[in-house]
């Protein structure tokens, strides 16, 4: 299932892994790196856990992780405290290439054997430009591992990477380096059969900036965006679920082709295979279940 909305909610707070489980999100990620404080990081692992156990049978929302990057010796830490808990995935900040893909599935193939869990089950998601190396190897994760299931972006810290004041203009329009990281992570995304999620909008109380910003996205071609607040996800997952007008027209598209011709005119103009395959996309997305 593509995920529209993923909510992050810091893994030591009960108050917010319990507001977030109510909010529609589609994926909770319960988080183990930036907003908790390094003392708390123990504590945090034991809540993750625990918070995991006690919701095995559930259906929705799904829960994730995003553990420490790999650069650090937390990580794996991470992993072997949280991995008993069955996860849907593991969010992977600051990924450098799928090299590090590779190394987290090796991990996380150890202990599900340790934890009895069924192999591969744990899916990666990879943040996939936070660094600057990483903006020359989005080339690389097409095929890197069947754990991988969709590459995000973040520009928060790309620009603490770079050193730039601002990762916006005068404008409030994202620079071009981050433009240009967000359009090679939905291209690599794509490249690699995974799904495009477009990263935080970090003014939380600018509700008509963040569905502005995600009708854009999904204009482009993203299917959903991260949250960082519950207020956030009825307005991503109104942006990235099709209307029915979208339906209609889809429809309406696919029953032009029906006859098998590679070329139709529809409403006055001229559709090809692209126009038959976003009209697929657009069902596919629609009939799934939420």
């Amino acid at each position: 299932m593509d995920l529209r909305s993923m909510l992050f909610v810091p893994g030591d707070s009960e108050r917010k892994l319990a507001k977030g489980e109510s909010c529609g999100a589609d994926a909770l990620v319960l988080d183990l790196e930036d907003s908790v404080p390094a003392d708390r990081i123990a504590a945090a692992r034991a809540m993750v856990r625990e918070y995991l156990g006690s919701h095995r049978a559930r259906a929705r929302p799904q829960l994730w992780v995003r553990i420490n990057p790999l650069s650090t010796d937390k990580a794996l830490a991470d992993l072997a405290a949280i991995t008993g808990g069955a996860p849907d995935g593991i969010l992977l900040p600051k990924t450098c290439s799928a090299d590090d893909i590779v190394v987290a599935g090796h991990y996380l193939s150890a202990l599900e054997v340790r934890e009895g869990l069924a192999p591969g089950g744990i899916r990666i998601f990879a943040v996939a430009t936070e660094t600057p190396a990483a903006l020359f190897t989005m080339g690389s994760f097409a095929g890197c591992s069947p754990r991988l299931a969709g590459l995000t972006w973040g520009a928060e810290d790309l620009s603490a990477a770079l050193g730039a004041a601002s990762n916006r203009d005068e404008n409030g329009e994202l620079e071009f380096t981050y433009r240009l990281a967000r359009s090679l992570c939905l291209a690599a995304a794509m490249a690699a059969n995974v799904q495009p999620l477009d990263t935080v909008f970090v003014d939380f109380r600018d509700s008509e900036g963040l569905r502005a910003e995600s009708r854009a996205a999904a204009r482009a071609g993203f299917t959903g965006k991260i949250a960082i607040h519950p207020d956030q996800v009825p307005i991503i997952n109104e942006a990235f679920t099709p209307t029915a007008e979208d339906v209609a027209h889809a429809r309406r598209v696919i029953e032009a082709f029906a006859a098998g011709a590679g070329t139709v005119a529809l409403d006055g103009k001229m559709l090809d295979m692209p126009h038959l395959k976003q009209a697929q996309r657009v069902l596919a997305m629609a009939a799934t279940p939420r």
